[in-house]
């Protein structure tokens, strides 16, 4: 027997419900089984490829280049969609086989068979080793569907699916998910207080305690705005612990007369709604802190969870012991947390008298940071306004205390976003994890920096963790959305913007990631229907952004045209506006104009810049030009051509 041992790229193809089609119509079945072939060896040969052998309905055929059978395989995937009459699972695998007597053998030929029968109908699936050979070829676009144990194959295979226009999209099922065994919700305490205006110290404490219980690594704490989306709702907790995937709830109220306080405090286990502890405080307002480290003690005796040293300083760390400036800060979180331009700037006023009785209240400066983060951010001040602001609390935070969170959050946040270090910003927030590794936003923060980095699968886990620690929050949701996107995993960014308008349906960024997901597949008319609608909730530069760009990807340049004459507009009143315009030439293909704009976009340091690539992968072809590299280099965020 002759025979050769070489590297070869092996493809599997098989009708999908071929053997029940036979049963109910034997010449349909047939009349697909000979266009199936007309498909197929066409198709093989023009890819350079080499037909072994059909098995019944399926067909066995190798490659010598890797990219030539993915290609191969998607113009089988699109004639078959054409056709319209059945569907194909495909399957490709990369390794060192025998060739002999016109037939192939080994391990490889196994896998291959496998990867092709793990194929979800309509679906191309590759092998790991395939995935990485294509991942950065042109026109080739693939994303993780799952990993498997195969028959015969001693290791699990990660497969992934190659996208096809048109085509059908994996969806893996999804496991219930598994509640953390120490995982709590502190419910917002109830204001029991005449004063309907002492709300801010109700649920100021409940977000201390909150924030207490975070520092603990065992445990897993759901985020403030998710227990509080339950503020006021007479529900029963098991419903709550099984929305939020928590086996403990706490709850309280807070009655405050003057300097007098009574605060009950009740921990309950949502399995079987056994009370594991309860307490009622009656004690004088200077006795605040000392009653927010006795429930948070006991909360963590009650669980048997046992806290020493470092992480039992963290969790009765004090940032000021002055009463006073605690009563002005949690004023300003009040404030904070309601995320409106007026409200942002009460709590940088509260913030700021906080500061002024107690000078070194570190995470006092880190969410004066914050807020003024966002007004820029939003566009809600200008940035000359506001960049210093943000620049000088948050270096004041680090400086105070480089122990919080929240200060490394406040640096962080200027690294990544403003001066585009991404690796110095991912270990910041790398940092934040490790003091609290509750806390969502650092997740959120340090996911955006490998999305950047193009670690796309660490990205998304970082997405997941942060969802599950706060699911119920929009801007949690907004910002977790942002690694699907940058991953090109339009069925899950879907999914974020679905549950974005269910949840909020005025809040323009669940309209936004739909239309993105839209705009992924290609589906032009659906995704300008969303973006209209981001456009009626947030008029302005951003959002007639994305309605131009979808417009000029669609190829409506007058439509476009008429969006960019809008934008003008707002010019006299938005700074940031400079990516957005240059973004809308780009898709109608004047990149000329288009990059005067992003050089002023770079000058300026705009915040949406960092995400240019982005845009450039609707036109592969972009990457050849030198101004599309010599950008992304100046930014510092990696490439593939």
């Amino acid at each position: 027997m002759n025979h050769t041992r070489q590297l070869a790229a092996i493809m599997f193809t098989d009708i999908v419900g071929y053997t029940s089609l036979m049963g109910s119509d034997e010449q349909k079945t047939f009349d697909i089984l000979e266009k199936n072939r007309q498909i197929h060896k066409p198709t093989i040969s023009r890819y350079n490829g080499r037909w072994i052998k059909e098995m019944g309905d399926g067909v066995m055929a190798t490659f010598e280049n890797v990219s030539d059978a993915v290609n191969a395989a998607i113009k089988i995937m699109q004639a078959c969609i054409a056709a319209n009459e059945y569907k194909l699972c495909i399957g490709i695998h990369l390794a060192e086989v025998v060739f002999a007597d016109d037939d192939v053998f080994g391990d490889g030929v196994n896998i291959a068979a496998r990867v092709q029968a793990s194929a979800a109908p309509g679906c191309i699936f590759i092998s790991e080793a395939v995935h990485r050979n294509v991942s950065n070829k042109t026109g080739i676009q693939s994303q993780f569907a799952k990993e498997a144990i195969l028959k015969n194959v001693s290791q699990p295979i990660r497969m992934y699916q190659v996208m096809v226009e048109g085509g059908d999209v994996f969806v893996p099922e999804i496991q219930a998910a598994v509640v953390n065994e120490r995982s709590i919700a502190v419910l917002p305490f109830a204001n029991m207080s005449s004063d309907p205006e002492q709300e801010y110290f109700s649920d100021g404490i409940s977000e201390e305690i909150i924030n207490m219980l975070a520092q603990v690594q065992e445990l897993k704490v759901i985020g403030r705005t998710s227990s509080f989306a339950f503020k006021g709702k007479n529900m029963d907790l098991k419903v709550i612990g099984d929305q939020l995937k928590v086996n403990y709830i706490l709850e309280g109220s807070v009655r405050k007369s003057g300097n007098k306080l009574r605060i009950t405090a009740q921990l309950i286990k949502v399995e079987d709604g056994f009370h594991l502890y309860s307490e009622k405080f009656d004690r004088e307002l200077e006795d605040i802190f000392a009653i927010q480290d006795e429930v948070s003690l006991a909360i963590l005796n009650a669980i048997k969870i046992k806290i020493f040293g470092a992480e039992k300083e963290a969790v009765l760390k004090r940032y000021t012991e002055n009463v006073e400036a605690y009563k002005l800060y949690l004023q300003g979180r009040f404030h904070l947390n309601i995320f409106t331009p007026d409200n942002l700037f009460k709590a940088i006023e509260y913030f700021d008298k906080a500061i002024e009785l107690e000078p070194e209240y570190a995470i006092a400066y880190a969410y004066k940071a914050f807020c003024y983060m966002n007004l820029v951010d939003f566009n809600w001040i200008p940035p000359d306004k506001g960049k210093p602001q943000v620049r000088l609390a948050a270096m004041k935070s680090l400086e105070l205390d480089d122990k919080i969170a929240e200060s490394l959050l406040a640096v962080g946040r200027i690294k990544l976003h403003w001066e585009w270090k991404i690796e110095e910003a991912a270990a910041i927030y790398r940092k934040a994890i490790d003091i609290n590794s509750s806390s969502a936003e650092s997740h959120i923060q340090l996911g955006m920096c490998l999305s950047l980095l193009d670690r796309y699968e660490e990205a998304l886990k970082e997405s997941e963790i942060a969802e599950s620690l706060d699911p119920l929050s929009i801007l949690n949701l907004w910002y977790a959305s942002v690694m699907p996107y940058a991953a090109g995993d339009y069925k899950k960014l879907h999914a974020y913007g679905k549950k974005m308008v269910a949840l909020a349906p005025n809040f323009f960024p669940g309209y936004m990631m739909l239309g993105y997901s839209h705009l992924l597949l290609k589906k032009y008319p659906k995704a300008i229907d969303a973006f209209e609608k981001m456009v009626q909730f947030a008029p302005g530069t951003y959002s007639l952004g994305c309605l131009g760009q979808a417009y000029g990807l669609q190829g409506d340049i007058q439509k476009a045209r008429e969006v960019l004459e809008k934008m003008q507009d707002y010019l006299q009143y938005e700074s940031e506006a400079n990516h957005s315009i240059g973004s809308v030439y780009f898709s109608i293909g004047e990149w000329d104009k288009a990059f005067e704009y992003y050089e002023k976009s770079f000058e300026r340091r705009e915040g949406q810049l960092l995400w240019i690539k982005y845009i450039f992968r609707y036109f592969p072809e972009s990457f050849k030009d030198p101004r599309v590299r010599n950008l992304l280099d100046r930014i510092g965020t990696p490439y593939k051509f």
